[in-house]
């Protein structure tokens, strides 16, 4: 069995839901695990697993747009943290327990010791599609993916093995990438699902420009989550986040309003659920997400929030209902057998992706 450190970030609850599965199934399968992340990412884990607190990068919005200016700030005032946190996870991690591997859904301090100290590294994320897979694209965007493309290399150097996650299966550009389906969290399979008479509404941080449209629409009713509170104003209802709550209003509602992060779209796209994508400015994976949602139209994605853009969506549902019967549910079967047969016989096959890694990386990164 292989001793692992398995890292993550931990932006939003996306990242910690999937490592959750993963490390689950790792842990049922016999292999020794090390967790490290921050913020939801710590708090979602730490409490069922072994995880080490570190620092990492955080993003701050305000109505659905990065603030650089804060986002700057709030990272250069723990620069200091987070050497700290490296000698740290160094020591714990790296030194003492001597891990076989490191997994990472894209957080970069374990991967950049991974490289450093020659251990081999396995990324499961949906970012490295934009990476390690060709995707549809206007050309007024192409800019912006070249740059998260590099960004995605800066943050997590030479991979052995990417385990991509996606809804859009693109060609690959490498034969160390592998694609699956998105990991789901067994409660999602699980879900008995309902079309009821309300949409869920989601904005990770106070959207207040999307609050006031919603208002304007009377005949309407909305469950809102992400403001931290619960109170009901005319047609909306807001609640204080529940794992549990969010689900069932998830599984029940006959349609979702919120941002373009992956999980949520997933999770909306296997309980059939149409949306209305509203990605954050200044995220182009959101941006992404958006337009392949557009391209299987199991929803629309509105770049810019308008009250005709979710006039449009709401008219719309029944059709985006109506093509989402023909999206495959899937379990984590495919992507968990992939990690077996991987970390199988002491590692053998990823040791010998790594063993080919290291004899290429400086000859063609894009390999």
């Amino acid at each position: 069995m292989a001793k692992i450190i398995y890292s993550l970030s931990g932006e939003g609850s996306g990242h910690s839901s999937r490592s959750r599965e993963m490390i689950t199934h790792l842990l049922k399968m016999g292999h020794r695990v090390k967790v490290a992340s921050y913020n939801r990412g710590y708090t979602n884990l730490k409490d069922d697993f072994d995880v080490l607190e570190i620092e990492g990068f955080s993003i701050v919005s305000e109505d659905n747009k990065v603030s650089i200016g804060k986002t700057f700030a709030q990272n250069f005032n723990t620069i200091w943290d987070r050497y700290e946190a490296i000698t740290i996870l160094k020591k714990k991690y790296f030194r003492e327990f001597k891990p076989d591997c490191v997994i990472t859904d894209f957080e970069p301090m374990a991967a950049y010791l991974a490289n450093e100290l020659d251990v081999p590294l396995i990324t499961i994320d949906n970012q490295h599609r934009m990476r390690y897979m060709d995707f549809p694209c206007p050309m007024e965007w192409k800019a912006e993916a070249v740059f998260i493309e590099n960004l995605i290399r800066a943050m997590i150097p030479r991979p052995c093995i990417s385990l991509v996650t996606t809804f859009y299966f693109g060609e690959k550009r490498n034969n160390r990438t592998f694609l699956f389906p998105p990991i789901l969290r067994q409660s999602v399979i699980e879900a008995n699902t309902s079309v009821g008479d309300y949409i869920l509404v989601y904005a990770t941080q106070e959207y207040d420009t999307l609050i006031e449209y919603l208002k304007t629409y009377k005949r309407e009713n909305f469950i809102v989550y992400g403001f931290n509170t619960d109170k009901i104003e005319g047609t909306l209802t807001f609640k204080s986040f529940s794992r549990e709550g969010f689900l069932d209003d998830l599984a029940g509602c006959k349609a979702v309003i919120a941002t373009a992060g992956f999980t949520l779209m997933t999770e909306s796209f296997y309980l059939r659920k149409p949306f209305l994508a509203l990605p954050m400015k200044g995220q182009f994976e959101q941006v992404l997400n958006g337009l392949m949602l557009d391209e299987l139209k199991y929803g629309k994605c509105a770049l810019d929030l308008a009250r005709d853009n979710i006039s449009a969506f709401l008219y719309d549902i029944p059709e985006y209902a109506e093509n989402l019967k023909a999206y495959e549910h899937k379990d984590n079967s495919a992507i968990t057998e992939m990690l077996d047969m991987i970390l199988a016989d002491d590692c053998k096959v990823l040791l010998e992706f790594h063993e080919k890694r290291r004899t290429i990386f400086h000859i063609d990164e894009k390999q």
